[in-house]
């Protein structure tokens, strides 16, 4: 086998790393790939390293301990983030996209892989230190940004359902408040989670929480501690939520008129800049 040389190392390590995001990988299993010394890919750990943190890129992080090696964090600065945010507010403020009931088409944004896979980047970010087990979601349009959240953090991702599923084996079933003040079905597999672990709830829309609020509800069934809740678009009215915590990237609001306007803004904390961000 020809010599590889530094650059080749160096590009092929940070595709193999930011393919499989918060995944440890030993520094014997890139040793062996490239026919390299211990030392050599430590040096060259050393450089991805300076490399992402220069151009915030995200973060090539060393673990230490038996089961150590190397990880790539796909971690995105509030400063980014807001600016990235703020720039989707503007394509879906407006009236082209209002519906009726006060809601926003934008389930293009929401089927774009490279925006989904931005604010999945943008709450793994925000969230990851809470080091939750799994995300959880409801079927069916929070799929998207919960799965991109999920591999973003590098850990399973688990959809609740409005009904069981022949093919999922028992399900634990519970009745929520919708917001419209309907009586829904949850549903989610006993095999889908174990006691004690920890989720992080991702979905792409908030209104009044009652979704949410189930799934709160649905985990507490399981004995499972919800770590975050994080949403795309969250409405300004009602303002008082049957949730508390949570997060949303954007607000939004819309003005009586004809035709009504949809006003999107960037959520209020994305304005905080925390850590000298």
């Amino acid at each position: 086998m020809d010599k590889i040389r530094r650059n080749e190392r160096m590009t092929a390590m940070m595709k193999i790393l930011a393919g499989a995001p918060n995944r440890i990988f030993t520094l014997n299993s890139f040793c062996e790939m490239f026919g390299s010394a211990k030392s050599t890919m430590s040096e060259d750990v050393d450089l991805l390293r300076e490399v992402c943190r220069s151009f915030d890129l995200g973060e090539v992080e060393t673990v230490t301990g038996a089961a150590g090696g190397v990880r790539y964090r796909p971690l995105v600065s509030r400063k980014r983030a807001g600016e990235y945010i703020a720039d989707l507010c503007e394509k879906l403020s407006g009236t082209e996209r209002v519906l009726p009931g006060g809601f926003l088409y934008y389930s293009d944004i929401l089927s774009t892989p490279d925006i989904v896979n931005r604010m999945g980047e943008i709450l793994a970010s925000e969230y990851g230190s809470c080091d939750p087990d799994f995300v959880l979601t409801m079927e069916t349009k929070g799929i998207p940004v919960a799965f991109a959240t999920a591999n973003a953090l590098g850990i399973p991702l688990v959809i609740a359902r409005h009904s069981s599923k022949v093919y999922e084996g028992s399900a634990v079933n519970i009745n929520y408040v919708s917001g419209s003040g309907s009586i829904e079905t949850m549903s989610l597999s006993r095999r889908a989670v174990r006691e004690n672990q920890r989720a992080l709830i991702v979905d792409d829309f908030l209104k009044g929480g009652g979704t949410a609020k189930g799934m709160v509800e649905l985990m507490r069934e399981f004995n499972v501690s919800v770590v975050g809740m994080a949403f795309v678009m969250a409405t300004t009215s009602p303002q008082k939520k049957r949730i508390t915590g949570e997060k949303s990237l954007m607000t939004l609001s819309v003005t009586e008129g004809e035709p009504a306007t949809a006003v999107v803004r960037p959520a209020a904390w994305l304005s905080d800049l925390p850590n000298g961000d």
